[in-house]
């Protein structure tokens, strides 16, 4: 995003701010879109009810600061922003905000809502000190298609309103299997304001991919098939820029292994194969072992619910193949997890194009207030906004890469594959757009363009 569209985008909004000064509720409207320019990028996770949000989320954010138990919180959208000192913040649908007491149970942060019902609030904020959060805000949402419409119908207001730009920039769905109403959903998130304006803003992960091969080790590469099948469906991928299977629960314990986890891993893989492996048939046997002497019935049970089967059984590989120290097992397995894939696509899509997704939620702003709110003496904010959405590159790159996904082109695949890739499609950096390896010297990145240019003007020369 150039220096010029973002100050457009900004200067846009000052100008409406002038134009609407009369009428409270549009200038509180574009302040907030305002605010929002200078803000992280706001990415929501969604998915179907039990799909791993919450989990996936502890994951990106590196400490299990998000309820993952089906309580009354689960229930509530709730914003996780990047903060100097921890604090929570109840917003109720009537009254003042006010602050939650900070609570930890085992290492995990606890919501204490003092009596409050799930209805009772329109979300909570939760700031916290995290790296992860420095770069973008994350919302976590109650369960799409849930058997409580009013919990369903919260995240779909708040994520798909009718006439608004949606609250979030961008969308990490959730699905574990491909249903019409994951389609459905993401049909609808494309089709908000900001995404009629030409936006494919949305990354799918198939979450749970450990369960794919009922927790065998090789899990993750039965999940990647279908990961890969999915992302070649002509319905998803239109709607999702990418399909990435993840174990969420190993990623999140991974990123918040403990040293009594580890010592208690580091133990299991003294058993020789044929212990090991009449152990792990299933989680009841698991826990009802004896072997090996000294790990007790509640460390078993503790790795159960922190590591699932798959995890136990890749950990215990991992110690016995050399990761003898918590640091580097912890570092390999969330690689094994699938969730490095996820944070360098979510790099590639999103971030490297932030600021082109929060001017064109602002622009739809302005453009929707223009509409619903037409006055006269509005002619130049109207022909300042026509002239910014047609003239800035990041714009029209954004549109390409949408109708690439929508419409198709008639050229052969591998041309259609190179054109999407040159707009984007894999990542906003040259090397991406270019095909070369990451880090390639400028003239390397230069000779590979003028090649890829002179390939393209033959193409567009011939009949």
């Amino acid at each position: 995003m150039t220096a010029s569209t973002t100050a457009g985008a900004a200067a846009l909004i000052g100008d409406a701010l002038e134009a609407y000064a009369d009428d409270p509720e549009a200038v509180q409207a574009l302040q907030g879109y305002a605010r929002r320019l200078a803000e992280p990028l706001r990415i929501a996770v969604a998915g179907m009810v039990k799909a791993g949000k919450s989990t996936l989320l502890n994951a990106i954010i590196g400490e299990e600061i998000a309820p993952t138990d089906t309580g009354e919180c689960t229930r509530i959208v709730t914003w996780y922003r990047h903060g100097a000192t921890p604090r929570i913040t109840l917003h109720p649908t009537a009254g003042e905000p006010r602050n939650l007491p900070l609570k930890r149970v085992d290492g995990r942060l606890v919501f204490v809502l003092d009596g409050v019902r799930a209805e009772e609030v329109e979300r909570l904020d939760v700031e916290w000190p995290s790296r992860a959060l420095q770069a973008m805000t994350l919302i976590d949402t109650p369960g799409i298609a849930s058997l409580s419409q009013d919990v369903s119908a919260r995240s779909v207001r708040f994520l798909t309103p009718e006439d608004s730009p949606s609250e979030a920039d961008a969308v990490i769905y959730l699905l574990r299997h491909l249903h019409a109403s994951d389609v459905r959903f993401l049909e609808s998130f494309r089709d908000t304001e900001a995404g009629r304006s030409g936006t494919v803003n949305a990354i799918a992960v198939l979450s749970r991919a450990d369960e794919v091969g009922a927790g065998r080790i090789d899990s993750l590469l039965s999940a990647g098939t279908i990961a890969e099948r999915y992302s070649r469906d002509p319905n998803l991928r239109k709607l999702a820029l990418g399909v990435v299977p993840v174990a969420g629960l190993l990623a999140q314990s991974a990123r918040t292994l403990r040293q009594a986890d580890f010592e208690a891993l580091q133990l299991l893989s003294t058993l020789d194969r044929a212990g090991r492996e009449r152990m792990m048939l299933s989680a009841d046997r698991f826990r009802r072992s004896t072997e090996p002497e000294g790990l007790t019935e509640e460390a078993r049970a503790s790795l159960l619910e922190r590591y699932g089967l798959f995890g136990i059984r890749l950990a215990m590989v991992l110690v016995r193949n050399g990761f003898g120290e918590p640091t580097p097992l912890a570092h390999e397995l969330a690689r094994r997890s699938g969730l490095d894939p996820l944070l360098e696509l979510l790099d590639r899509q999103f971030q490297a194009r932030a600021e082109a997704l929060k001017a064109r939620t602002a622009l739809t702003a302005v453009e929707n207030i223009l509409a619903s709110r037409p006055r006269q003496g509005t002619e130049r904010l109207a022909a300042s906004l026509e002239r910014l959405q047609a003239n800035a590159h990041e714009f029209r790159e954004l549109r390409l890469l949408a109708a690439l996904r929508t419409t198709g082109v008639e050229p052969a695949p591998d041309l259609a594959a190179e054109a999407e890739c040159l707009v984007g499609g894999h990542g906003a950096a040259a090397s991406q757009r270019l095909g070369v390896a990451s880090g390639s010297a400028p003239e390397v990145l230069a000779a590979e363009a003028r090649r890829v240019l002179a390939r393209r003007r033959t193409i567009a020369e011939s009949p």
